[in-house]
């Protein structure tokens, strides 16, 4: 069965790009043919993708349990459905302890000794995602044995967004960004862009990791197969 990871989708011109790399490597690893969708903002969506892989597992390239994943997965999934697409929709990527590892991994190849961690993630108006992340983010930290904040780039309040970032450099003189991103994207971007200018005012030291990528692609093999296996079961008992 041809995997379909099914990303947010971006503007950005480099997000579709990073996502079919992705897609791509997993599907390697799988040794099955592999196509990306995407649920707002780019193309194909995912009944089109259907069209071309009739039968398919779709992999959400999501994080969180968000409205995304409760929502609009299952709205592309059903509208696929419609025309005729026998899918298996797998588990997202989630915050499990695979994700853990791959930001351990990410922070221990990318960040300076020393430096403050300062971990990114889009954030979520889903009462608990954000808790979710702070969770997985505090983890991370307690094994890398670094210090950390957690800033996200929407939401209301202070230490949001670059203000966040401002603070973290007011506090510490050593930051290194951890991007909790799949892709490349915009809100990431006014993050990036606005790193030289507080590291100037502050007088620190700022690096940044590149979204996760294909570092995720042992992650999106897994929930295919799991998928599979799923849906094997599923036959035997009917």
């Amino acid at each position: 069965m041809t995997l379909i990871t099914l990303a947010h989708g971006s503007r950005h011109p480099d997000a579709a790009r990073t996502v079919e790399e992705l897609t791509a490597a997993a599907g390697a690893l799988l040794g099955v043919p592999a196509r990306a969708a995407y649920l707002d903002l780019a193309e194909p969506d995912l009944p089109a993708a259907a069209q071309q892989a009739p039968r398919a597992v779709v992999v959400p390239l999501l994080f969180t349990r968000a409205y995304h994943a409760r929502h609009d997965v299952p709205a592309a999934a059903r509208a696929a459905r419609e025309s005729g697409a026998r899918l298996a929709v797998a588990e997202p990527l989630g915050l499990g302890p695979d994700v853990e590892e791959v930001v351990v991994r990410a922070v221990g190849a990318d960040a300076e000794p020393g430096a403050h961690l300062v971990f990114y993630s889009v954030g979520s108006s889903r009462p608990g995602a954000n808790a979710e992340v702070a969770a997985l983010c505090a983890r991370v930290a307690r094994r890398a044995g670094r210090g950390h904040s957690v800033v996200f780039a929407t939401g209301k309040g202070r230490g949001v967004g670059v203000a966040g970032l401002d603070e973290a450099a007011r506090r510490h003189r050593r930051l290194h960004l951890v991007p909790l991103f799949v892709a490349p994207g915009l809100l990431l971007d006014r993050a990036l862009d606005a790193l030289p200018t507080i590291a100037a005012r502050r007088g620190a030291v700022v690096g940044a990791s590149a979204p996760l990528g294909e570092r995720l692609a042992p992650l999106v093999t897994a929930r295919y197969r799991a998928a599979q296996e799923a849906g094997v079961r599923e036959r035997r008992a009917a």
